[in-house]
């Protein structure tokens, strides 16, 4: 089978490639191949390619700049799955696609399901939102994946952030009213291999949003506090001797947060028949995996 992976230099496509480069030929083109905010070109891309599956991890993520550059935000995380959508339900294919927990408004203390009622704060989220619905009036064959702070042992993210502050600086203040679940990288991979392993004998009626993220929940200030906790007990030297929680509105930013990020995991472990791993164990995995590719570069 030809896969088709776009975003395949992002946290989640490297996994990607790696995990699905067991069902086929895995194609992830590069920008210089194809440029993805030229959508006469993807379609063009499709059609000479002709993939058997299309794993969408292309994706905008500067939440911030979003909201200056909001075109560019809504071509990538909404008109490009539109796009390849499109095409899955002319061909008979599926589609696997990456959401955001900000597509939901954030509130409350509960865990979001997948058929709650969506507000997006930000361009971010709305771009975001857009793209699901996109999928979804196609009539494609898809599974769109809302997932939740992701990090990885590559690329930039959060856990490799706190690790360069907190070998630079004694203090860090740090939002923690913010409550989520970090998700690794390699996780988002594994689970949609796993759904692709199954797809020849999914139906129609398996299409859907599903959440996809570790067990558990935690927030900024306290995750930090677990990478720097896991960091010293692999030997790693930091300087950062102590982390203060500060609430959101002491760190504005251009794009509003959503305080309540937990996302309800019934759904996928009742229809992958799976029981998701917890946060902080996958911190660990990652963390070391971090630390292993450091050395090595050292």
């Amino acid at each position: 089978m030809n896969i088709l992976v776009t975003g395949g230099s992002g946290q989640v496509g490297f996994e990607l490639q790696r995990s699905l480069a067991i069902f086929g030929c895995v194609d992830a083109p590069d920008r210089q191949h194809l440029n993805l905010e030229d959508l006469d070109q993807v379609a063009a891309y499709l059609e000479a390619t002709k993939p058997g599956l299309i794993v969408n991890a292309a994706a905008w993520t500067a939440v911030d700049r979003a909201e200056s550059e909001q075109d560019s935000a809504r071509i990538v995380n909404a008109d490009l799955p539109a796009v390849l959508a499109s095409y899955a339900a002319r061909n008979n294919i599926w589609l696997f696609h990456y959401s955001s927990d900000y597509v939901y408004p954030g509130n409350g203390t509960t865990p979001w399901t997948e058929t709650d009622q969506t507000a997006p704060l930000s361009v971010y989220g709305k771009t975001k939102l857009l793209g699901d619905d996109n999928i979804a009036a196609t009539g494609c064959h898809y599974m769109i994946f809302r997932t939740s702070w992701v990090y990885s042992a590559r690329g930039n993210n959060f856990m490799k952030t706190m690790l360069r502050l907190g070998a630079e600086r004694e203090q860090l203040s740090i939002v923690n009213d913010q409550w989520g679940v970090p998700t690794p990288a390699r996780l988002i991979a594994e689970i949609t291999a796993l759904a692709v392993s199954r797809s020849p004998q999914l139906a129609s009626q398996d299409s859907g949003i599903y959440h996809l993220a570790p067990s558990g929940e935690t927030n900024w200030c306290r995750f930090a506090e677990s990478i720097f906790a896991l960091a010293r007990e692999e030997g790693v030297k930091l300087k950062v001797a102590q982390v203060t929680g500060i609430p959101t509105s002491d760190y504005p930013t251009p794009a509003r947060r959503p305080l309540n990020s937990r996302l309800s995991l019934k759904k996928i472990e009742h229809e992958l028949g799976i029981i998701m791993p917890d946060w902080y164990s996958q911190l660990q995995m990652t963390l070391e995996e971090y630390l292993s590719l450091k050395n090595r570069e050292e």
